[in-house]
């Protein structure tokens, strides 16, 4: 669809036929990812379930029958609301003053909540501008084995299968489909109930480090509650520390705070909090 736009510019959705031109763009704008690694990121946007009606790749810019701009909108249904993660924001040089296109167009929808969780330090002023508020601000690195509880639990590893006993969990869908994208999906059974966690491999440290990220919980208190348990089960696997994301002081959990640059930022009726990166792009693309 031609909208008011210069003449030799046009937005419009990306289709499955665009994708290995898209992944040659975005390596181009965001050089320090391979053209590879985002067509396995692409091939599994195109895999996964999107609610009716809404985008399962996101919008481009086409100038000459070749896009020039893209942003890649992950939408997934959260609980009971719509969530988008605004990812992967490129405009080639010549274009940018259309750039503005893509971002005005995605936020049209007012039912959902749009979300951006790696904004470049140039572009905050501009997502600041168009309503977007910090959910979390920074990092925590932590070492959780290193907690000691005494509160007998049990914990569940859960595939991309989610076992009958915890078929009635809100969250088994969630926990299903990101152990399906190789995230370590876990079900601690304590006293009081089930509690979910999810994780995402990352790489600290120059990328040396094999570190997981907390993806989703119902609550950091509860990660916080289990760390010991949850740490040891990541320790055995190969994933020594926990990035957690900040929304204020850091809990009380062995590490140190990092990245306090990194803020996140979401704009609708529900935002996230801390602890609930579900469906989001370090999940669908991965390390």
């Amino acid at each position: 669809m031609v909208i008011d736009a210069p003449a030799a510019v046009r937005r419009r959705q990306i289709t499955d036929g665009d994708l290995d031109a898209v992944a040659d763009l975005l390596s181009r704008g965001f050089p320090t990812r391979t053209t590879a690694w985002w067509r396995r990121g692409l091939a599994r946007m195109a895999a996964r379930s999107v609610p009716e009606g809404y985008p399962r790749f996101g919008t481009l810019l086409e100038s000459g029958g070749r896009p020039v701009g893209v942003l890649l909108m992950i939408v997934s249904r959260v609980g009971d609301g719509l969530r988008c993660n605004l990812s992967s924001w490129y405009v080639e040089p010549a274009f940018a003053a259309q750039s503005p296109l893509l971002l005005n167009h995605a936020l049209r929808d007012k039912a959902v909540t749009y979300v951006n969780v790696s904004p470049a330090p140039h572009t905050r002023p501009i997502i600041e501008a168009q309503g977007f508020r910090p959910f979390s601000r920074g990092l925590l690195l932590s070492l959780p084995w290193l907690r000691i509880g005494r509160e007998p639990v049990r914990l569940h590893r859960i595939g991309g299968t989610v076992p009958a006993r915890f078929a009635d969990l809100p969250e088994a869908g969630l926990l299903a489909a990101h152990a399906g994208h190789g995230c370590h999906a876990v079900v601690i059974e304590a006293a009081d109930g089930p509690h979910p966690f999810v994780f995402a491999a990352r790489r600290v440290l120059n990328r040396f480090v094999p570190t997981t990220h907390l993806i989703y919980c119902r609550d950091v208190a509860d990660f916080v509650r289990f760390a010991g348990p949850l740490g040891r089960y990541l320790l055995l696997r190969g994933c020594p520390a926990v990035l957690v994301d900040l929304a204020g002081p850091a809990p009380d959990l062995p590490g140190r705070p990092i990245s306090l640059h990194q803020t996140r930022y979401s704009r609708g009726p529900n935002p996230p909090r801390p602890g609930d990166l579900a469906y989001t792009e370090g999940v669908i693309f991965g390390p």
